[in-house]
């Protein structure tokens, strides 16, 4: 169908070249509009008979691409994600990247006609946890498949293009776009003021000085928490007196309202800290009483459509709905999530308290974007934001065709955030995309059902092997053989393939050793629903830091046990083999509630008798 609008020049140059039968690598900052390339590739696949998959990192993006597109084409839309199947055989899926990359390990004749795969946020192949996922799928996706892979801006576009090239030998286009069609103004809430540059708050809020002393250990954001540490009377350096005063949330956002700068889509880097900053802002007037009640009809009408109209967070939600406020993470319900973010959508949410969630390829964009802090979680402990993260979240203020400038606030404490980091983080090198190629026990199985030992002749094919040097090679090498030994060694392949336990983890991405383990043994089938599910829920959930776990009831101390004892077990061959990363422990945080029903088995030595 042919666009109602003009496309912007690097829109033209890619869907000219989507035209000539090139693989397109799109970089442009949030907001661009890419998208709109998207859409050319599968339009004009539908016009040819073709196939298409969307992929995305996360389940909201499929969950609005899904809308999206089945408005733009329907019936010819479906979707595949771990919470819903809809359509499997459509000529368009969008799933997430972890199920494409699954498929083309456990059925890829599957894709015999998938002419495009569209990779939507690529630059996620830099991510710790879950980047291999995007090498494994590029490297594997059939090679009569075109690629177009968006991704946000990254100073190594064209070296991820020259990979992708060499491994699947057709054509790959590069495009670059620098411009933003809306621009960003950056603001600054310190000691409680407003600052629009970053020299006024090296001025004003930072007194000129690059380091101050924290006096509240190991405090929040605020500097409220924490006992301030003892002063040093007799010291000379007045730095040593200063105390940053608190910045107020409720100050910030009165003073939004009074410059017209909503929506804002406030991002916070934990799910209680989302809710916790919901809940307090219900006294702010963002709508009249006829918008109150309009709210909570639709609200109303979309809680029954999901089957939400019993569900405790749901009407905790339109509580905070009826006032056009609302979070979102991905700890919520999917459905609860979805009406979230269809009522966003229809611009009746003002204020929406999220994690980073929003940030990653879901067009929902506001005029303001706040940022609770500047320090996130990443793999192992919490860092700084990268450049190029704070721009891709930063990237969703201001709504093409409707603002003509973004804005952006970043929410800083002297005592908590040296000056020369803002200055890093707002203006520094964007980081290269790097690879996290690190192949899963289950991908490693997978392999070697199908090649064998040769599998090792797989990874020069791999973005890491592309972009580093000899000594990396052979320890990536090396950490591959180590992992195969220790399958062995546990009984998961012979010299004549995989063994019954092997074939079971081959499917089981993710847990794959806990979960074999329990199958072998045959805990698996003696475990009654409620069981499994604190089982499982043990070994997916992860605690907060310093969260203590509630006392276990007795019926599942002996999961408990079976799965901790597993756990140790395999931690030390993991330790024995030197392999990397190591076996998640299991966390029994989660259990049933204390009104649920218990198991009608009450002595859980019953199962070992069994």
């Amino acid at each position: 169908m042919p666009p109602t609008f003009k496309y912007d020049p690097f829109q033209q140059q890619a869907i000219d070249a989507i035209n000539l039968g090139h693989s397109v690598l799109v970089s442009a900052p949030t907001g661009a509009g890419k998208t709109a390339i998207a859409e050319h590739a599968i339009d004009r696949s539908f016009r040819r008979g073709e196939q298409v998959v969307y992929t995305a990192p996360i389940k909201a993006i499929s969950n609005q691409k899904f809308r999206e597109f089945n408005a733009q084409f329907p019936g010819q839309v479906g979707i595949l994600t771990g919470d819903v199947s809809i359509e499997p055989n459509a000529p368009l899926l969008i799933m997430t990247t972890e199920i494409y990359r699954n498929q083309l390990f456990e059925n890829p004749e599957m894709h015999d006609k998938t002419a495009w795969v569209i990779f939507d946020e690529v630059h996620y192949l830099d991510d710790y946890e879950r980047g291999t996922v995007w090498e494994e799928a590029i490297m594997f996706t059939r090679p009569y498949t075109r690629f177009l892979a968006l991704s946000a801006t990254a100073p190594n576009i064209q070296e991820l293009a020259d990979w992708i090239k060499s491994i699947h030998t057709h054509e790959v286009t590069v495009i670059l776009e620098n411009h933003r069609p809306v621009q960003l103004q950056q603001h600054f809430q310190c000691q409680n003021e407003i600052f629009s540059d970053v020299r006024t708050l090296h001025k004003k809020g930072y007194h000129n000085l690059n380091v101050w002393s924290n006096p509240f250990g190991r405090g929040g954001q605020d500097g409220q928490r924490g006992k301030p540490r003892r002063r040093f009377h007799g010291a000379q350096d007045w730095q040593r007196e200063l105390r940053a005063k608190p910045n107020s949330t409720q100050d910030l956002m009165l003073h939004l309202i009074q410059s017209d700068r909503m929506p804002c889509l406030y991002f916070a880097f934990g799910r209680k800290r989302v809710e916790e900053l919901a809940q307090e802002h219900t006294n702010l007037r963002l709508l009249n009483k006829e918008e109150e009640a309009e709210n909570l009809r639709l609200y109303d009408e979309l809680v029954a459509q999901f089957d939400l109209s019993k569900e405790k967070s749901a009407i905790q939600m339109g509580e905070l709905v009826e006032h056009g406020i609302a979070y979102h993470h991905a700890g919520l319900l999917p459905t609860l999530k979805e009406v979230v973010e269809r009522l966003f959508t229809m611009k009746k949410i003002r204020l929406i308290f999220t994690t980073e969630t929003f940030a990653l390829g879901i067009n929902m964009p506001a005029r303001t974007v706040v940022f609770d802090e500047l320090r996130k979680f990443y793999g192992f402990g919490f860092d700084f934001l990268t450049n190029r993260d704070y721009f891709q979240m930063a990237g969703r203020a201001g709504r093409r065709g409707i603002d003509t400038v973004g804005f952006v606030y970043a929410r800083v404490n002297p005592h908590l955030i040296r000056f020369d980091v803002i200055e890093r983080v707002m203006s520094g090198k964007m980081e290269p995309i790097m690879s996290q190629f690190n192949a899963s026990y289950a991908t490693l199985l997978n392999l070697y059902k199908k090649l064998g030992k040769k599998l090792l002749d797989i990874y020069p094919r791999s973005f890491h092997y592309f972009q580093s040097g000899q000594k990396k090679h052979k320890r990536a090498i090396a950490l591959i053989e180590r992992k195969l030994e220790l399958l062995k060694e546990m009984g998961y392949l012979n010299d004549d393939g995989l063994t019954p336990k092997g074939d079971f983890a081959s499917w089981m991405y993710g847990y794959e050793l806990m979960l074999s383990e329990l199958w072998e043994a045959g805990d698996l089938d003696r475990l009654n629903p409620s069981e499994l599910c604190v089982m499982l829920m043990a070994l997916v959930y992860e605690p907060r830091k310093n969260e203590t776990p509630p006392a276990l009831p007795k019926q599942y101390k002996y999961i408990e046990k079976k799965c901790n004892d597993l756990f140790v077990d395999i931690l030390r061959l993991e330790e024995h083999h030197h392999v990397f990363p190591f076996v998640k422990k299991p966390n029994f945080h989660l259990t049933e509630t204390d009104d649920a029903p218990l198991s009608s088995e009450k002595d859980p030595k019953s199962r070992r008798r069994a």
